[in-house]
């Protein structure tokens, strides 16, 4: 009986023991995850930026007007009054045929009709003085109007042997010297009217419905690879071509410079849809089956899980249309060390040394 009760008395010594050293355990177990630090964590602030859905396409630039200048008769050129690539105004002379003949013809014909007003008046005062019939005066009236319609058609001959700009513009290279005969199917030279240009671009036909005249276009060439060209949509074409199923649409873009150039490859971002909205960076994204989910840091640094509707996107951004309010802060760095209701350390993304997430 003494035995038994002393093995009692050791088993439960042993169990105390036990016990003692499991609660010394915990203790020891909370006191250092109460010493561990919080994670620190890079954290990026939602604002409110404009945002763009773009169509991408490259396009081809065209002259506002166009035309290729030469004469409208056979004649030699008299003189030529510009050089390769000259600035012109509309009407500003380029090119003299020779115009003798049409001098002479256009002076008789002056003279002609000059001798036929006096004749008119000299026939008017007889007839007022009743010495002959009035009738004489419908001939001579008839006379005058043929001395006139001979006048106009001397001086459509003089004109046609001065070539002029038609519009303002930049002249090409000049194909003609004097002394040289011409012919209507000869090239004199190019004049294109750069001030603004035409750019032409496919768009696909999805597109069609939201493309209006107005939609603001951005466009680069590989001459300026630093600079952006701003134009405005100002048509489209009546069909769409059923190989690319694409249709083209025409922007303008002011080219006050003359920097662009007829024929030239633009690379080009059509703005579909523009707005503003709240924006955080893409890494703040945490993607979950069919969900998104950022991790919102509170006022009292702890983490807060919020599920978000993505809206449009650009490089490097996303715009969060619902669950998520301009201002709140979100983390970019560290989403993998952390969860919901834990404290954390915010940091910027300069001095942030821990370990970034993956």
């Amino acid at each position: 009986m003494r035995t038994s009760g002393t093995a009692a008395i050791v088993g439960l010594a042993l169990l105390a023991g036990a016990v003692a050293y499991k609660e010394w355990q915990a203790t020891q177990t909370q006191a250092q995850v109460g010493e561990r630090p919080a994670p620190r964590v890079v954290v990026a602030e939602a604002r409110m930026e404009p945002m763009a859905r773009e169509v991408e396409a490259l396009g081809t630039v065209r002259a506002r007007e166009s035309v290729v200048l030469s004469a409208k008769i056979t004649e030699k050129v008299e003189q030529v009054h510009f050089e390769d690539g000259d600035v012109v105004e509309q009407g500003q002379l380029l090119v003299t045929l020779r115009d003798g003949e049409q001098q002479a013809k256009l002076q008789a014909a002056q003279a002609n009709l000059t001798e036929q007003e006096r004749e008119y008046r000299r026939i008017e005062g007889l007839v007022k003085a009743k010495t002959i019939a009035s009738n004489e005066l419908d001939k001579i009236l008839t006379d005058i109007d043929v001395a006139k319609a001979t006048l106009a058609q001397y001086q459509a001959e003089l004109d046609a042997r001065y070539i002029r700009a038609p519009f303002s513009g930049l002249l090409g290279f000049r194909a003609v010297s004097p002394g040289a005969l011409v012919t209507p199917e000869r090239e004199l030279t190019t004049l294109d009217d750069l001030s603004v240009v035409k750019l032409d671009f496919p768009v696909p036909e999805r597109f069609l419905a939201e493309i209006r005249p107005g939609k603001q276009v951005l466009a680069r060439a590989a001459a300026y690879p630093n600079q952006t060209f701003e134009g405005r949509v100002t048509g489209i074409d009546s069909r769409v071509d059923p190989t690319t199923r694409a249709v083209v649409v025409r922007a303008e873009i002011n080219n006050a410079e003359l920097q662009l150039r007829p024929g030239m490859l633009m690379s080009l971002q059509l703005i579909v849809e523009q707005r503003q909205g709240v924006v955080v960076p893409e890494a703040a994204l945490v993607p979950r089956q069919q969900n998104q989910y950022v991790f919102v840091v509170d006022a009292d640094n702890k983490v807060v899980q919020r599920q978000v509707v993505l809206g449009m996107r650009k490089r490097g951004s996303v715009e969060i249309v619902e669950g998520l309010q301009t201002g709140e802060k979100v983390i970019t760095l560290g989403t993998n060390r952390v969860r919901p209701g834990q404290q954390v350390q915010t940091e910027k993304e300069e001095s942030f040394t821990g370990e970034r997430a993956v």
